[in-house]
């Protein structure tokens, strides 16, 4: 396979240049950073200290595993190298891009972190699709273009205006690379939007090319490792986490709530009778049940909540960094959204406990029989309810 190209388009001059971007890698830009009018008014990088960087970053992506964590690293770490405003990591999934990530500090100010989330991952981007996004992950080439809106019309790709438009957002540069591993498979694509400046947007620096580059074939290896263990922790039926992946994650949570105080909070929730469910109409309709259940909690959590398939119709909801009336909060919010879903069958109810630390205990023991009890509490006070340990 060709070694991959990046595009730089000036649309003051409306010229298109490629080179080996790779090549820059072994020797960066001895011969400068490209054409001139591509020259930028960031600071000049310490490109030695930058790659050492990459690496020390690289070691800390692999050592991630849990996937929805890693993803949010991954974006987070490219937003922080280029100082961009914003940015969107794709994964690739058959024939469309998912929207896996979607980071934008301002408009998660302006319309909130749900609501933007919502808007950007409610449908795929077909790879077919003439977009930026479709013809990175198809290409392998990178793009790093200072005006997306004024792309000339022979260009294999194009800009789509209607997500700035229905945000009411500019785009106004824009660098994207693709999550290609050293095989060459392209897991996904990593889109940098804005790049900020002594509080001004300008272009992508030309340096930042290669540094993603890097940091992108890092970052790919670290999915699909992540992935591969993912498999081995995930509940087949409803794809959420299993309960041994419950079992290390409260204890990792424990840990860091003991050494730094943050609050801790889990939530049971139990499907209310559900054997009547499969007995009135059968076992797909059960089924059918759970992973509904699941898809809804996956929705309306926090990315870094951990969802798990505890065992039969029980799941279990860590909390990171939630004290008890967040838990309570959100309880009651997942036990309405399930109440008014509409399932094949009909409606579903479903009863859950919450408990904390450090108030109901010091232990993960402790966190899960506390919420074991006020889930049992609330069976016992009629169902479709929230109940908590009294303290």
């Amino acid at each position: 396979m060709p070694p991959a190209a990046t595009t730089w388009w000036s649309p003051q001059t409306r010229r298109c240049t490629r080179r080996n971007d790779w090549a820059e890698i072994e020797s960066p830009w001895s011969n400068g950073p490209g054409p001139q009018e591509d020259t930028l008014p960031h600071p000049e990088l310490n490109l030695t200290q930058a790659f050492k960087e990459l690496v020390q970053i690289g070691i800390t992506l692999t050592s991630e595993h849990d996937l929805a964590i890693l993803l949010e690293r991954i974006l987070s770490e490219a937003r922080r190298f280029t100082r961009a405003e914003a940015g969107t990591l794709f994964l690739r999934e058959g024939d469309h891009l998912r929207f896996a990530v979607v980071q934008n500090d301002r408009l998660a100010r302006e319309i909130g972190e749900p609501e933007m989330k919502r808007l950007f991952q409610e449908q795929p981007l077909k790879l077919r699709e003439l977009s930026l996004a479709g013809h990175v992950a198809l290409t392998g080439d990178t793009l790093n273009l200072h005006d997306p809106y004024m792309i000339p019309p022979d260009q294999p790709y194009s800009f789509d205006a209607r997500v700035d438009a229905r945000m009411n957002y500019r785009t106004q540069s824009i660098l994207v690379v693709p999550l290609q591993d050293p095989p060459a498979n392209i897991l996904g694509v990593l889109e940098l939007i804005n790049a900020m400046d002594r509080g001004q947007i300008v272009p992508f620096d030309s340096q930042f090319e290669s540094l993603m580059r890097a940091l992108a074939s890092q970052a790919a290896v670290a999915i699909r490792n992540a992935r591969l263990e993912d498999q081995s922790l995930k509940d087949a039926l409803t794809d959420v986490y299993n309960r041994r992946y419950f079992m290390i994650r409260l204890e990792e949570e424990v840990k860091r709530h003991s050494r730094f105080g943050e609050p801790l909070s889990l939530v049971m929730l139990d499907v209310d009778h559900f054997k009547e469910i499969n007995d009135r109409f059968g076992h797909r309709a059960g089924d059918e049940t759970l992973r509904g259940i699941a898809e809804l909690l996956l929705k309306h959590s926090r990315s870094f909540s951990v969802v798990t398939r505890y065992g039969g119709d029980e799941f279990a909801i860590v909390l990171v960094k939630t004290p008890k009336a967040g838990a309570l909060t959100y309880a009651d919010r997942m036990r309405s959204v399930v109440a008014q879903h509409q399932f094949s069958h009909g409606t579903v109810t479903v009863s859950l406990g919450a408990a904390s630390l450090p108030e109901d205990g010091a232990s993960g023991d402790d966190l899960v029989v506390a919420a074991d009890k006020a889930l049992y509490d609330a069976k016992r006070l009629g169902r479709n309810r929230v109940a908590a340990p009294l303290t």
